[in-house]
């Protein structure tokens, strides 16, 4: 029986390498988690997106970096996502070599924009909490700016594979593809250390910076306000909490994933086993469902468009009592301002 390869990599169902990797139990369970994420993502992301375009109160700066994230885990989803799925559920990759490159081209290109866009949250979170009486400014000018750039650099890193630098190939238990990690080619290696810096470590570095300096400014605030220490150690302490679900979401989806690239790249002796390998890249194609819920349907504001959308008009959060006492001076170092901090940091 002929066989289908991709750079060697065997590609029909039958062929006794992608028999071993896997049981059809185990392929059968991979769709179905891959399929749950794929719907819930599309569905919520859908959501967002809808909510946002019906209701002009929602259309401030922030919203155009959420409504982009919300796009790029669309894409994530319906070009990654869905056909991840139907390969599961077949037991092998059956979209050929042009269908691994668009898929992991389509994936990473989305995936990338997601990251920068994440990135872009996170200074825009920072500015409006530590420089509150405009002595720096986010304006939807610069929502869109970063909204553009964010594609725009997912675009130049993602392209070099289709002409040569770099190359797309299968991954994990071979049901999806991605940039190679495991080629010792000069080329691709070159271009995986090179993408790995500037797709990953730099968006995560701004992330780091701008919530740890978020943190550090909000503690200072509430050293200075000695009357009301007991309300702004609540504020602290819960934006503090919402900080760390951000990171903590942005590591358990990406770190692993990044780390086995860059520990393949380093040691091209290392042996991953298929099945280990898979783990990471799930975790980073279930970004599509965490983060709308911890970007978006945290928010407040945009939760009660949302809510009563989905539930005909009720929203259980009408009488959230967070929202009385969640209002505190959270100020620059030289002025104070009076600001919700689910606002400010949402």
């Amino acid at each position: 029986m002929e066989t289908d390869t991709l750079r060697g990599n065997p590609l029909s169902p039958n062929d006794s390498v992608s028999a071993e990797l896997l049981s059809p139990t185990g392929y059968t369970v991979l769709a179905v988690i891959m399929g749950v994420f794929s719907v819930v993502g599309i569905v919520l992301n859908i959501l967002v997106i809808v909510v946002t375009v019906r209701h002009r109160q929602l259309r401030q700066p922030l919203s155009y970096a959420l409504v982009n994230l919300a796009i790029c885990d669309l894409g994530c989803a319906v070009f990654g996502g869905l056909p991840t799925t139907v390969t599961s559920a077949m037991g092998y990759f059956s979209l050929g070599h042009v269908g691994c490159v668009l898929e992991a081209f389509a994936v990473a290109f989305f995936g990338i924009a997601s990251l920068c866009t994440i990135g872009i949250i996170s200074v825009e979170r920072y500015i409006v909490v530590c420089y509150p009486m405009g002595a720096v400014l986010f304006r939807t000018r610069h929502a869109v700016t970063g909204v553009v750039l964010s594609w725009v650099w997912s675009f130049v890193w993602n392209t070099p594979p289709l002409f040569g630098w770099g190359s797309y190939e299968l991954e994990g238990v071979r049901i999806s593809c991605a940039p190679n990690w495991y080629s010792r080619d000069v080329g691709n290696v070159s271009y995986v250390i090179v993408y790995f810096l500037l797709c990953f470590a730099v968006p995560f570095s701004i992330i780091m910076v701008s919530y740890s300096r978020l943190l550090w400014s909000l503690h200072q605030v509430t050293r200075l306000q000695v009357s009301e220490t007991a309300s702004t150690n609540r504020v602290e302490v819960q934006v503090a909490r919402m900080v760390v679900v951000m990171v903590l979401a942005f590591l358990v989806t990406w770190l692993p994933y990044a780390s086995m690239a860059l520990a393949v790249i380093m040691d091209s002796s290392l042996y991953i086993d298929p099945i280990i390998a898979t783990i990471p890249v799930y975790l980073a194609k279930s970004s599509t469902v965490y983060n709308p819920l911890i970007y978006v349907f945290m928010n407040r504001q945009f939760r009660e468009y949302a809510v009563p959308t989905v539930l005909c008009g009720w929203n259980p959060w009408d009488s959230d009592p967070q929202i009385s006492e969640g209002e505190t001076n959270v100020a620059s170092f030289s002025k104070p301002q009076k600001v919700s901090p689910e606002e400010s940091l949402k």
